[in-house]
């Protein structure tokens, strides 16, 4: 049997995991194109101190592509061989693929997180507020800036924010300064807070308001308080499920070389609804 006729493992790594719907989104992409016998998606639970070790692993078994989740995506770059320019810009990556043995580093996220806004308005001229500073934030605000759009970073730290906020010329300030969102166009949340938890939410409902367009990451539940507050309020909202099916189209592609059958995936993630 030739490599060519191996089945390719693809893979989602991060901590936790186990709310990940990566592998079935892949999956349903796999059917779609007749491919279920070429690839097969799954995800392994890999904790901080072993990621060293896992990314050998990717290496050493000749694994495809990976995805990576939180809290990997800036770490992960210094175990591999190479990071495309825009994911060197970003500073985070959250796709991987081994070609020949030789690992890539390349971020979606940005694409994934463009795309779902663009469903709903133009990015240009637009304030964003973007709460948190981690590898997913560090994309958003990159996608945002490229499209023309204003950022201001919030978050808990405020040395984080201003180290993103340097590299991308954009405002930022702590959790204190949260009030001010009030006068944004658009609030994102880019943290963990409300994932796997319908009570827990980064920002106060008196704070939202109708004309706004609030966008959660967190796809986990797919309607976060945040964005239930949002939708009470009579603001318009964006799910995590939409930039998590954008930005893993643009990874199926990277991983099978096919263009992804964006609406077989689309109605698994059940956008909009």
């Amino acid at each position: 049997m030739s490599d060519s006729e191996l089945t390719k493992i693809c893979m989602s790594i991060g901590y936790p995991i186990k709310s990940s719907k990566s592998p079935s989104l892949h999956t349903v992409g796999y059917k779609a194109l007749g491919i279920e016998d070429r690839y097969v998606y799954l995800r392994a639970e890999v904790k901080p101190e072993n990621l060293k070790m896992a990314v050998d692993g990717i290496r050493g078994l000749g694994i495809r592509g990976v995805s990576v989740t939180m809290p990997h995506k800036q770490e992960v770059m210094k175990y591999l061989d190479k990071i495309d320019d825009t994911a060197k810009k970003i500073g985070a990556v959250n796709t991987i693929v081994n070609e020949s043995g030789k690992l890539i580093g390349y971020n979606t996220d940005w694409i994934g997180a463009v795309d779902a806004l663009k469903q709903k308005t133009k990015i240009k001229g637009k304030k964003i507020a973007v709460i948190g500073a981690g590898g997913a934030a560090r994309a958003i605000v990159f996608g945002i800036i490229k499209e023309g759009g204003r950022v201001k970073i919030f978050n808990r730290t405020k040395e984080k924010a201003e180290e993103i906020a340097k590299s991308f010329g954009c405002e930022f300030g702590n959790l204190d300064e949260i009030s001010e969102i009030k006068d944004f166009d658009i609030i994102i949340n880019s943290t963990s807070i409300g994932m796997g938890n319908p009570d827990e939410s980064p920002v106060d409902k008196k704070l939202i308001g109708k004309n706004q367009i609030v966008f959660d990451v967190v796809y986990n539940p797919k309607e976060t308080k945040l964005l239930r507050h949002a939708k009470e309020k009579g603001a318009e909202i964006i799910f995590g499920a939409d930039m998590l099916l954008y930005q893993g189209a643009e990874q199926f592609k990277l991983y099978t070389g096919l263009d992804a059958p964006i609406e077989a995936m689309k109605k698994f993630m059940e956008i909009g609804k």
